[in-house]
């Protein structure tokens, strides 16, 4: 399972910078404005030498009494609590302040690893840069600069050296099944049919799920761990109380997961949040069943009209089977197994090294890959890197000048050859080694 960083600190030192410093990402909005990030964000850390999730908090506002800082410091605690490791950013310009060590003395209490990062050091000296943190406590204090990138890498690596990590590629030995969706859509209640129990408190309340629950079942004599999480609430809900279940456990069970179902709730519209969530699930790469619940009862036109809006919304998911279905009696839910089944044999497939190189020499053949100026470039052969999701490495001459679009041609190619419904599908280009690179000219 991915380690989970917490980035925490008082408003405006540079937290949602260096978020989309280490999710190479925009996600985050930046200003001068201090408080401008209320509620969580989470990312895919992409810098560093390990896979991880990292998480922007908003400012915190440790002596707030009531209101929405309130509500946003015990939304940085509990992502605090549930961190595998925690950064807390200042600002160097700013100096240290009687705020910077009441968080530090907050964060020491919650017995989470801590590094500290001195932001917007660019242009000092290191030694001179760090000075008056020590006296925080929290260690060496580390130079970095968020909007330039320097340290940034150093800062990371060092934390990934002293956090737990789960090597992900090794295979599972039997299908991990995540059910996910927004507040009160029928997950509690879709697992409780899948297991034939009530095994779940399912209760026409939002957030009665708070934590990721694992339980192990069978069906036809194979083994099963079906997972049911928590409502993944929309973005900005800070001011509703607070937060009744754990995004970050959530997440991690995406990750730890082989397939995801997707729950939606037909009686309400598609949101955003429907969206993000269904593309955090395709960027961890693990396969996909839509299940579409509370179809009983529905009008025909209303039922046509969700169809509508899921092309509409969801139209990146192609790849995923979608059932709709009646988790409270029963209706759909078979038919729901059996795709969880074919997904998880599309994303643990195993493709030949011959049979992938001749699906890829008949589809350059039917189309090849665009010119860029005088050079085409030149794909010979595909093996299989990896599963869940499956990964096609293709190697050639010049593969940088392969554009996007094509390599979505290819991957649609090996997905009908291969029959991979059900899971995403990457592909990698590795361009071959020049011999007379190295050459003294």
């Amino acid at each position: 399972m991915k380690p989970t960083i917490v980035l925490v600190g008082r408003p405006n030192v540079g937290k949602s910078t260096l978020f989309n410093r280490l999710t190479r990402s925009r996600d985050a909005i930046v200003h001068d404005l201090p408080g401008l990030t209320r509620d969580r964000h989470y990312g895919q850390g992409r810098i560093g030498g390990k896979p991880y999730l990292v998480v922007d908090t908003g400012g915190l506002e440790p002596v707030a009494k009531d209101g929405i800082l309130l509500e946003m410091a015990r939304q940085t605690m509990q992502a605090v609590d549930e961190a595998d490791a925690v950064i807390m950013l200042v600002d160097l310009r700013q100096g240290l302040t009687p705020q910077d060590r009441t968080v530090a003395e907050r964060l020491r209490r919650s017995g989470r690893k801590l590094w500290l990062a001195v932001n917007k050091a660019e242009g000092h000296r290191p030694e001179i840069a760090a000075a008056e943190f020590h006296e925080l406590g929290l260690g060496d204090p580390l130079p970095i600069s968020a909007a330039h990138g320097d340290g940034v890498r150093e800062l990371v690596d060092l934390v990934l050296a002293d956090v737990p990590y789960v090597d992900e590629e090794a295979p599972a030995k039997h299908p991990k099944i995540a059910i996910v969706g927004r507040p009160n859509v029928g997950k509690s209640t879709l697992v409780n049919a899948v297991l034939g129990e009530e095994r779940m408190i399912a209760f026409d309340e939002p957030g009665t799920t708070r934590d990721s629950i694992y339980v192990d079942f069978e069906r036809n004599g194979r083994p099963y761990t079906i997972i049911d999480t928590a409502g993944l609430r929309r973005r900005g809900k800070v001011e509703a109380a607070v937060e009744k279940f754990s995004v970050i456990k959530t997440l991690q069970a995406v990750e730890d997961a082989n397939v995801v179902v997707l729950v939606l709730d037909a009686r309400q519209d598609i949101t955003d949040q429907d969206a993000h969530v269904a593309g955090f699930i395709t960027e961890a790469g693990r396969a996909l069943v839509v299940a579409v619940n509370k179809w009983e009862g529905l009008d025909p036109e209303r039922r046509e009209q969700v169809k509508r809006d899921y092309a509409r919304k969801l139209n990146f998911l192609g790849f995923a089977r979608v059932h709709h279905i009646s988790a409270l009696r029963g209706s759909g839910v078979p038919a729901v197994l059996d795709s969880i089944d074919a997904a998880y044999a599309a994303a643990m497939a195993k493709l030949s090294t011959p049979r992938l190189t001749r699906v890829l020499i008949d589809a350059v053949g039917r189309q090849q890959p665009p010119r860029a100026g005088l050079i085409r470039p030149k794909l010979r052969y595909a093996h299989q890197g990896g599963s869940n999701p499956p990964l096609i490495v293709i190697h050639g001459n010049a593969l940088d000048h392969v554009p996007e679009s094509y390599r979505r041609y290819l991957e649609r190619c090996f997905v009908e050859a291969f029959d991979l419904e059900g899971t995403p599908l990457r592909v990698q280009f590795k361009k071959g080694r020049n011999p007379y690179a190295e050459r003294d000219r």
